[in-house]
C-alpha cells in the first residue's frame, strides 16, 4: 500500500475511505472526547477564574501590583510552560492516557492548595502546580484526540477541546458572578478557586475507562493493541487500512529513530523545520493578546468606571462570545481549509485591537465603557472562531510520530512562555504607554502574524497524520501543501 505524500494537489492516496461508523463506534468516540477534554475544561476554568478572584484576593492577601502579577503569571510561567515539557515527555513515556491521569492529580492538588492558601507564597505554589496540570493537559489532550480520531473527523474532534477550554473559562466567569451574589464574604475567592476540584476528580476516574492511542502503541511494538483500539472506533475495513498505514510508518520511524528526541532533531533537518513552524504558530496564537482579555477584563472594565460587580457580570459576555465563536469555528472546519480560516482570524484580531486602541481616546462615559467591551468581544470572537481552534489543531497534526509528544511539549512550552510574558508585562505596559498605545502595539504585532501564517502554515485538512509526515519530509517550508485534496469531505 502506498503511503507517499500527496504533493500539491492529489486525492491523498493513503487517506482512508470515509465510512459509515456504527452506533457503538460513535458512542466510543463521544465518550472518549467528553472524558479527555475535561482536561481542556480545567485548563479553561483555572486560567479564567483568577480574573474575578483577584478583585477580592487583593485585599485578603494584601496584593501589590507586583504580587498581583506574580499570582496571575505563576500559573503560566513557570507553571504551564514547564508543565508542557512535562506533559510532552510523559505523553511519550507513559502514553497519552498516563499523562492525563497525572494531569488530573495536578489539577486536584493545585486547586486545593489555592483554595486554602493563607498567603502569597502558598498561593503562588498552588498556582504553579495548577500550571503544571494546565500545561501538561494542553500538550496531551489534542495529541490524544488527533491520534484517536478517524481522519475525516480529526478536525472537529480535536477542536472540541478548544470548546471545552472556552466553556471552562465561561464557567469560571459565571461561577465568579454567581458566588459573588450568594456568598457575601471577602473570602468568596476561595470558593471560586476550589470548585475546580470536582472536574479534576471526574477526569481521573474517567481516564481509567479509556485506552491509549493506537499510534503510541504502534511505536512501542504493541501492534495488537493498535488494532484493538482502531476496531473500537472504525468499521473493519477502515480499521484494517489505517492499521496497515500506522504499522508501516511506525516500523520505518522506529528504525530511523536515534532513540533520543534531541538527537533526532539534530539528525533530521525536516524535523527541526516543522518544530520551528510549530513554535511560530504557538507564538502568534498568544500574540493575539487574547489572554489580556481573559485575565484582565474585569480590571479593564472596572478602570473605565464600572463597579466591580457590574464588571464581573459583563465579563460573562466574554465567555459567551468565546463559546459561540468556537462552535462556529468547529462548524466552519467542515467546509473550509485551515489556512484561509487562520488568515481571516488574524486580520479580524488586528482590526479589533485597532478599535480597542482608539476607544481609550474617548472621554470617560458609559458609552466608552461599552465600546471598550464591544472591541474586546471582537478580538475574542475572531480569536476563538478562527485562531484558537486552528492553532491547537495544527499543533496536534504536524509533528512526526516518534517525537510527537516531545515536540508538542516544546511548542506548548513556547506558547505558555509567550502567554506569561504578555500577561506579566501587560499591567506595567499599560501604566507606561497607556491603553491606547498598548493595544495599538498588539494590532501591529498581529499584522506580522498574518505574514508568518501566509508563508509557513501548511494545509492539513483531508490528510492522515502519516501523509502529512511524508509531505514534511520531502518539502521545505515554502513548498508545503497549501491546499486540501480535491473533493475532500469532513474536517
Amino acid at each position: 500500500m502506498s503511503t507517499s505524500g500527496t504533493g500539491h494537489g492529489g486525492q491523498g492516496g493513503a487517506f482512508p475511505a470515509r465510512s459509515r461508523q456504527s452506533g457503538a463506534h460513535n458512542r466510543f468516540l463521544i465518550k472518549l472526547t467528553i472524558i479527555s477534554t475535561l482536561g481542556g475544561l480545567l485548563f479553561g476554568y483555572d486560567t479564567g477564574v483568577i480574573s474575578g478572584a483577584l478583585l477580592y484576593m487583593k485585599t485578603d492577601l494584601s496584593l501589590t501590583p507586583f504580587t498581583e502579577a506574580l499570582v496571575v503569571s505563576s500559573l503560566l510561567f513557570p507553571g504551564a510552560a514547564l508543565g508542557a515539557l512535562l506533559g510532552g515527555k510523559l505523553a511519550d513515556a507513559l502514553g497519552r492516557k498516563g499523562s492525563l491521569l497525572v494531569c488530573a492529580g495536578l489539577f486536584f492538588f493545585g486547586a486545593l492548595i489555592c483554595a486554602i492558601a493563607p498567603n502569597v507564597p502558598i498561593m503562588t505554589m498552588g498556582r504553579i502546580i495548577l500550571g503544571f496540570g494546565v500545561g501538561a493537559a494542553a500538550a496531551t489532550v489534542p495529541l490524544y484526540l488527533a491520534e484517536m480520531a478517524p481522519a475525516h473527523r480529526r478536525g472537529r474532534m480535536v477542536t472540541i477541546n478548544e470548546l471545552m477550554i472556552v466553556t471552562g473559562q465561561f464557567l469560571a466567569f459565571a461561577m465568579n458572578a454567581v458566588l459573588d451574589r450568594i456568598i457575601q464574604d471577602p473570602n468568596v475567592w476561595r470558593w471560586m478557586l476550589g470548585v475546580a476540584i470536582i472536574p479534576a476528580v471526574a477526569l481521573f476516574i474517567g481516564m481509567f475507562f479509556l485506552p491509549d492511542s493506537p499510534r503510541w502503541y504502534a511505536v512501542r511494538g504493541r501492534l495488537d493493541d493498535t488494532r484493538r483500539v482502531l476496531d473500537l472506533s472504525r468499521d473493519p475495513a477502515e480499521a484494517a487500512e489505517e492499521y496497515n498505514i500506522i504499522a508501516e510508518h511506525a516500523k520505518r520511524d522506529v528504525s530511523e529513530d536515534k532513540g533520543v528526541a534531541m538527537r533526532d532533531l539534530r539528525a533530521y533537518p525536516w524535523m527541526r523545520r516543522i518544530l520551528w513552524i510549530g513554535c511560530g504558530l504557538a507564538t502568534v496564537q498568544q500574540a493575539t493578546g487574547i489572554n489580556t482579555v481573559n485575565y484582565y477584563a474585569p480590571t479593564i472594565l472596572e478602570d473605565t468606571g464600572l463597579g466591580a460587580s457590574a464588571a464581573l457580570v459583563l465579563t460573562v459576555t466574554v465567555g459567551i462570545v468565546a463559546i459561540i465563536g468556537t462552535i462556529i469555528g468547529i462548524i466552519l472546519l467542515g467546509y473550509f481549509n485551515r489556512r484561509p480560516l487562520l488568515l481571516t482570524g488574524f486580520i479580524g484580531v488586528a482590526a479589533g485591537h485597532t478599535i480597542l486602541s482608539a476607544s481609550f481616546l474617548l472621554p470617560e462615559s458609559p458609552f466608552r465603557s461599552y465600546l471598550i467591551l464591544a472591541a474586546m468581544l471582537v478580538v475574542v470572537a475572531f480569536v476563538q472562531t478562527f485562531i484558537g481552534t486552528l492553532v491547537w489543531l495544527l499543533l496536534s497534526e504536524i509533528f512526526p510520530m516518534t517525537l510527537r509528544g516531545f515536540a508538542m511539549g516544546i511548542a506548548v512550552f513556547v506558547l505558555w512562555t509567550v502567554n506569561a510574558a504578555i500577561s506579566f508585562a501587560f499591567p506595567p505596559l499599560v501604566a507606561t504607554l497607556g491603553a491606547t498605545w498598548t493595544f495599538a502595539l498588539f494590532a501591529l504585532i498581529n499584522v506580522g502574524s498574518i505574514v508568518f501564517v501566509y508563508r509557513f502554515a501548511p494545509e492539513t485538512r483531508g490528510r492522515t497524520l502519516e501523509e502529512l509526515e511524508d509531505d514534511f519530509r520531502v518539502h521545505d517550508a515554502a513548498h508545503f501543501v497549501h491546499e486540501a485534496p480535491a473533493g475532500v469531505r469532513g474536517s
